[in-house]
């Protein structure tokens, strides 16, 4: 698979989160090289990824559970292989984060609870295009009340969805020696060859 869109330099994705205030490590990624080929597209993308992993105020589980699901059902390697990382550093068991893959099977949704049952559900509802039901909407607020909390999920699920896009339509690649699908390699249905 080859990126469609060049990196830029590792001194000059610096230079691009250096005026955004952004940390380096955070510069030295695939995907910013990739969109700093735009500053201002990546101030606004990254600026908004980094509020959300930074200072959030959702669940950071009900936050990674949603994202791997994004990245099971649209087939995004980075999205799924750049998560597995954070959702296990955050304390997530495997297991837990394996179950997204078939989330309504017997066998997974045991070890998921009503509260990730509710935000996969309504993921699963934007995923298929459509809004989020009522009646799925009434199972998040009983898990998720606070309405700051409400407006962060919706944004956070649209801030995964459209990375997700962009990795797997500009094709941009894990770092060299990441490996990819993890923990089993098993790749989504939906990924691309």
């Amino acid at each position: 698979m080859t990126l469609r869109v060049p990196m830029v330099s590792l001194e000059r994705a610096r230079d691009v989160g250096d005026a955004m205030g952004m940390p380096a490590r955070r510069t030295q990624s695939e995907a910013f090289r990739v969109v700093a080929n735009n500053p201002g597209v990546a101030r606004v993308a990254f600026s908004q990824l980094m509020q959300l992993l930074e200072n959030n105020k959702f669940d950071t589980r009900l936050r990674e559970l949603m994202i791997m699901r994004i990245g099971w059902v649209t087939g995004s390697a980075y999205e799924w292989t750049q998560h597995w990382r954070v959702a296990t550093t955050a304390g997530i068991p495997p297991e837990d984060i394996l179950a997204v893959r078939d989330w309504r099977n017997p066998k997974n949704s045991g070890r998921l609870t009503p509260a990730d049952k509710a935000i996969l559900a309504a993921t699963d509802e934007c995923l298929a295009g459509k809004s989020i039901s009522d009646a799925a909407w009434a199972e998040v607020a009983k898990y998720v009340a606070e309405p700051g909390q409400q407006v962060e999920f919706i944004i956070a699920m649209g801030n995964w969805m459209m990375f997700s896009m962009l990795f797997r339509n500009l094709r941009i690649p894990l770092a060299e020696g990441v490996e990819v699908w993890p923990p089993d390699g098993l790749a989504s249905p939906a990924a691309e060859g």
